[in-house]
């Protein structure tokens, strides 16, 4: 039973579970990240979930069972290999999606909501849409949007436009970015990725360039278009002594630069080691990269908390 439980664990695929960190997005800009109430209601729902996808990650490699035996890669997950009968990885994915739907409709309608949504797009994503060019990446892009709208719907937070569309821009990249390396991985084998033989090598490398631009420009509009800070405070004080050639209202800009590294950090793991095929390993194997993360966190924070 404790193999069962190894193999399940697995199977959910816990390094996924980093992009519900995205439901913590209109708390932080928000400003209410240390107001408790919040931020325990936001983190209760970063676990719910997260239960959430982990049960519709089995529930999707039960549905690609025959298709992830021929790939090179994903014949090595539990199910596909066999380690973990099917019958007991369809138990456990469904009792997840109900206590998931359970815990989400007793903490928050809205929470119960974006979980039907997500569950939603996972399905017409794994059953319809992965086959088709452009509409895999835009569904991809749409569970991102669910995760943040549906943090910042139970707390009442606002979800700035542009950061909105930087986020979009964002999702798109990783999704792109995925393709470009799925393509290269899996050269001369795509017919265990059949939407990979629709993306001509040079559209994606155009795609990847667009939504890379987009990503750092409405990143910076973002920040530009981000309410000013007040001088007041200790630090805000001091600040307010200096000359006008050194002080500026927009203090979240100073981010800019990072997030331009991050995403050329990126590029270069896409194209140099194409290891954009995951893009949470990258997050949490890359040092360069979990540097630059970390950084611009610390940053955001000290910024919108320290100065604010």
């Amino acid at each position: 039973m404790a193999e069962y439980g190894y193999l399940l664990l697995k199977e959910a695929r816990p390094r996924q579970w980093l992009k519900n960190l995205a439901l913590y997005t209109g708390l932080v800009f928000s400003g209410w990240l240390f107001i408790a109430e919040k931020f325990w209601t936001v983190t209760a729902a970063f676990l719910i979930f997260s239960l959430m996808t982990g049960s519709v990650y089995i529930l999707n490699d039960i549905i690609d069972l025959e298709s992830d035996r021929k790939h090179p890669f994903k014949k090595k997950r539990p199910v596909a290999s066999g380690k973990l009968p099917m019958p007991v990885a369809l138990f456990f994915s469904l009792m997840g999606l109900v206590a998931a739907f359970y815990l989400g409709w007793s903490l928050s309608f809205f929470l119960f909501l974006g979980l039907l949504a997500y569950l939603t797009l996972q399905l017409v994503y794994s059953g319809w849409l992965k086959h088709i060019p452009i509409m895999d990446v835009m569904l991809i892009s749409a569970g991102f949007i669910v995760r943040v709208y549906t943090g910042a719907a139970m707390i009442g937070a606002h979800i700035n436009v542009w950061l909105l569309l930087c986020i979009i821009s964002f999702s798109l990249f990783l999704a792109i970015g995925k393709r470009r390396s799925e393509l290269t991985l899996l050269q001369g084998q795509t017919a265990s990725r059949r939407v990979l033989g629709r993306y001509p090598e040079k559209l994606l490398d155009v795609y990847t360039a667009m939504f890379a631009n987009t990503t750092w420009v409405t990143y910076a509009l973002f920040t530009f278009m981000f309410p000013p800070f007040a001088f007041r405070g200790r630090v805000l004080t001091l600040l307010a002594d200096l000359p006008r050639t050194f002080r500026s209202e927009k203090w979240l800009m100073v981010t800019i630069p990072v997030v331009i590294y991050g995403v050329m950090r990126y590029l270069h793991l896409i194209y140099e080691k194409n290891q954009g095929e995951s893009p949470e390993r990258i997050l949490t194997d890359d040092r360069p990269m979990l540097i630059t993360v970390a950084l611009w966190g610390l940053m955001v924070v000290g910024i919108l908390y320290g100065l604010g």
